[in-house]
Parts: structure tokens; C-alpha cells; sequence
């Protein structure tokens, strides 16, 4: 299987040129021309990513700050900064590589290279959903909240991951109870409207939509 390489930067003429050169080693490729763009397709999980420090919106420190909790491919710096305060900063945000531009598209195809054989040596694939500023990372079972991992209960992530992983699909509070605690468990459904009400007063405390709805009469569904 070919490797995928995301590269994020907002100058055309090198996305497109960079595009180009992996595409014709046999890499697949996917770009983004700034950081909400990058962060999102983060989420896609690809095998190492080109990022730009100096982008509009989000800049590239930031961007890695944001999915490095649920990312774990290398990530490599593009940028035209040559201080070593720089690359000490851009290392301390979670890069595993600095190229300072202009750069030498064989070198930088050979440092990619190097850091994809590293990364298969120890390659650990997480299943993660984004959406805008909340991450679920399924594999470690862990919700973060714009970088932040909020403290959940057992069964409040089991709620939540009962119901993100069918967005907009309606589950009434028996079906939940029976999914998350089990047909032989002893108890009343009525306990799975408390757990939602401490869902959703976390999600509130940590600044995002409440994703989790009620449809009055039914039960509760993930927003889209």
C-alpha cells in the first residue's frame, strides 16, 4: 500500500510543485491551503505531514499543537525561519523535522523517506473523529476538547461513542441502556438522561456545541 502524505501550505506554487514530486514517487497525496483545512484532514489519518509554520487562520505550530494528542505520524516543518529559536519552538510543539526554504526537492524527498521507514518500525494506527474543536480518539478511548482531554466516566465515553459513530442515527434510552450497559445489567434506563446531563455539562464547561441531542419523545442523537 502507498504512502499518504498531506502537505498543508498556502502558497499555491508549492503544494502544487511538492504534489507533483511524491506523486511521481509513488506517494498518494492530499493537501490543504490552510490550517482549519490541515487539522481536518489530519482526521484522515495520513502517514506523514508537510507542514507550513506561517499559514492564514491557524498557523502551523498551532495546527500541530491541535492533533498531535491524536495524530502520531511524523510531522515535518516547512518554513523560511532559519533562527534555532525557532526550531526549538517548532520541536517543542511536536515536529519531528525543521526544512527551512528554499529547500532541495531530493533532500527533502530523502527526509521523508527516512522518517516513514523510522515510523513503520513503531507505527500505531488510532481511529479518531474530528469535528471543529472536539477530537475522539476511539483506540485510547479519550475525548479532547480544543487539545484538551476532558475527564470522562466509563460509560459516559461509551455513550458517546455509541452515538458519534452513528451521527444523526436516534436512540431511545432503553436501546442506549442495553448497548452501553449490557441486556443482563441490573438498573433503570432512566439512568442513561444523568449521564447525558453530565456529558453535556462538560462539553459546556470546555467552550463546545452541545453535540449530543435530545429529540423529545425518542431519545437522543450526535449532531452532525
Amino acid at each position: 500500500m502507498r504512502d499518504t502524505i498531506l502537505i498543508a501550505d498556502d502558497e499555491t506554487d508549492i503544494v502544487s510543485t511538492l504534489a507533483d514530486y511524491f506523486m511521481y514517487n509513488d506517494y498518494q497525496v492530499m493537501t490543504a491551503s490552510n490550517g482549519q483545512e490541515a487539522i481536518a484532514k489530519a482526521g484522515k489519518q495520513p502517514d506523514l505531514i508537510l507542514l507550513d509554520i506561517n499559514m492564514p487562520d491557524v498557523d502551523g505550530l498551532t495546527v500541530c499543537a491541535r492533533i498531535r494528542h491524536f495524530v502520531s505520524c511524523p510531522i515535518l516543518f516547512l518554513t523560511a525561519r532559519t533562527e534555532d529559536s525557532d526550531k526549538i519552538k517548532a520541536f517543542g510543539f511536536g515536529g519531528d523535522d525543521y526544512i527551512v526554504k528554499p529547500f532541495s526537492l531530493e533532500e527533502l524527498g530523502a527526509r521523508v523517506a527516512a522518517h516513514l521507514r523510522r515510523e513503520r518500525r513503531r507505527i500505531e494506527s488510532h481511529k479518531v473523529r474530528f469535528d471543529d474543536g472536539l477530537a475522539i480518539d476511539y483506540t485510547q478511548r479519550s475525548l479532547f476538547c480544543n487539545g484538551e482531554k476532558l475527564s470522562l466516566a466509563k460509560k459516559e465515553f461509551a455513550i458517546i461513542e455509541l452515538l458519534s459513530s452513528h451521527p444523526g442515527q436516534v436512540f431511545d434510552k432503553e436501546r442506549i441502556y442495553e448497548l452501553v450497559w449490557g441486556y443482563d445489567s441490573e438498573g433503570e434506563a432512566s439512568v442513561v438522561a444523568e449521564h447525558i446531563r453530565r456529558i453535556r455539562v462538560k462539553l459546556n464547561e470546555a467552550g463546545v456545541k452541545p453535540y449530543v441531542e435530545t429529540v423529545w419523545g425518542v431519545g437522543y442523537k450526535w449532531a452532525r
